[in-house]
């Protein structure tokens, strides 16, 4: 049997995958890869390695993740170096649980490679730390969705006990994200970020705050991420002040 790297493709941008994630597309025989990576980070890939699509998009045609674990199985037991390139790190919201434990169960030898998760590419792009002496001394990495048949998760409570939020595969939900959380206390005017295609040329982003976050998510496409803090106060007040410079000038 031959042996599976699961590797963290990085948040989108071809140069973010790691040292150790580039070698091993290098020398791959077969490489399962996500729906959001980028082709240029394809071309890395070892030119006589088998490329195999299995990837999950919300709300489009995806590949069911007991065929992605079949998929991954069958490729080890007929090629020496299994490459499952993930986007952002494998172990945060990737499903990669799911994939080990299939490769366990098939005595199939693994490693994981981590790589950049979305939220520290976004805390980059916006130029806000995401942890702040005296402001913020901790970070939830959250979603709002739930899977079928999966226990309903009180994300708001999480969101409400941290001092700063980074919430995955939300953006379809902002509408009810902004709701949820002013309804159990969270102020309207808490600083808000949303930043699409992160790392790549067609990012957007911008700052608003709670009560404005769904109409602020309407310029921004998908996937996205949703930042909440007062990490993000400053930036927020700059911004704002920006636009009343910029339409000064027009004026």
């Amino acid at each position: 049997m031959g042996k599976v790297y699961l590797i963290g493709a990085g948040p989108g941008a071809a140069d973010l995958i790691t040292l150790r994630g580039a070698r091993l597309l290098q020398q791959a025989d077969a490489v399962l890869y996500d729906a959001l990576v980028q082709p240029e980070l394809l071309a890395l890939v070892n030119p006589s390695a088998r490329l195999i699509a299995a990837g999950k998009r919300c709300n489009k045609l995806s590949t069911n993740q007991m065929f992605i674990n079949k998929m991954l199985v069958d490729a080890a037991r007929h090629n020496k170096l299994v490459v499952r390139l993930k986007g952002g790190d494998p172990m945060i919201f990737g499903r990669a649980q799911e994939e080990l434990a299939a490769l366990q169960a098939a005595g199939i030898e693994y490693e994981v490679v981590p790589g950049i998760t979305s939220a520290v590419a976004a805390a980059a792009e916006l130029g806000v730390s995401l942890t702040q002496r005296g402001l913020s001394r901790n970070v939830v990495f959250i979603t709002p969705r739930v899977g079928d048949k999966e226990a309903v998760s009180d994300w708001v409570q999480s969101v409400l006990a941290a001092d700063t939020a980074v919430l995955y595969m939300a953006f379809g939900l902002s509408a009810e994200i902004s709701a949820a959380l002013m309804q159990r206390g969270m102020p309207g005017d808490t600083p808000a970020a949303i930043i699409g295609n992160v790392s790549l040329p067609n990012m957007k982003k911008t700052f608003t705050s709670l009560a404005q976050l769904p109409d602020a998510a309407k310029d921004v496409g998908m996937p996205a991420l949703i930042v909440l803090g007062e990490v993000l106060r400053d930036q927020l007040q700059n911004n704002w002040l920006a636009s009343i410079e910029q339409s000064a000038a027009v004026a």
